[in-house]
């Protein structure tokens, strides 16, 4: 099953749905919760346009290893109510970019249809630019590799604490939305709020904008 929307639009919260590590991260829990007005993943819609809270608990090594699982509300298929993320990896760094490899498992628990699906995949970032890039390697009538994604970030401190950030993606199959597709945005972030907008160029898909206020927690 195409993880694409059974409505017409298609955007991201920046709960953003796809877990992220720090590489900078010392050995210990952490936690996470935010709630947005939308919530878009790769700039496609998650919930049919409505707002959105999530959470989630990290665990993360000393020396770079990380597990950690992530829960959001959720509604693009027949009965779905809520996703739940489990994810790990390895990230690092050295003195001139920082390195990020790893898994997600996204599973809809109460959806109608099977749709749960996983990914492996690896970013890496030099300076104010990052790129990423993930495959899917296991879902319901799919194939390892039958689809990817690959992005490309540019974050900038504009002001004191105020941070500006433009990304890029596209989704190289038809598996996430049905067919190929570009995603772009851009957003303002500044103490845990982020006000942003998000495009994709599939057909009949408005402008999205959305505010989110996300806040971290040591455990």
């Amino acid at each position: 099953m195409k993880k694409v929307l059974l409505t017409i639009a298609l955007p991201a919260l920046v709960l953003t749905s796809m877990p992220s590590f720090d590489a900078k991260a010392v050995e210990g829990l952490s936690a996470n919760v935010a709630v947005s007005s939308n919530y878009l993943w790769r700039g496609l819609e998650q919930t049919n346009g409505q707002s959105a809270i999530s959470g989630g608990i990290d665990y993360a090594t000393n020396n770079g290893f990380y597990v950690g699982t992530w829960v959001s509300n959720a509604e693009w298929s027949d009965g779905m109510t809520y996703e739940i993320d489990l994810y790990g990896g390895f990230a690092g760094e050295t003195e001139s970019f920082s390195y990020d490899v790893g898994f997600v498992h996204y599973a809809y628990p109460d959806s109608a249809d099977d749709v749960d699906f996983t990914e492996v995949n690896a970013s890496i970032s030099f300076g104010v630019i990052s790129f990423g890039y993930a495959v899917l390697a296991d879902a319901e009538g799919a194939d390892f590799g039958d689809d990817s994604y690959i992005s490309a970030t540019a974050e900038f401190e504009v002001a004191s604490e105020i941070n500006l950030a433009f990304n890029v993606g596209t989704g190289t199959d038809d598996f996430y939305a049905g067919e190929s597709f570009v995603n772009y945005g851009a957003s303002l972030s500044k103490n845990g709020f982020t006000f942003g907008v998000s495009k994709t160029d599939l057909d009949q898909d408005d402008t999205r904008f959305y505010v989110t206020y996300a806040i971290d927690i040591d455990l």
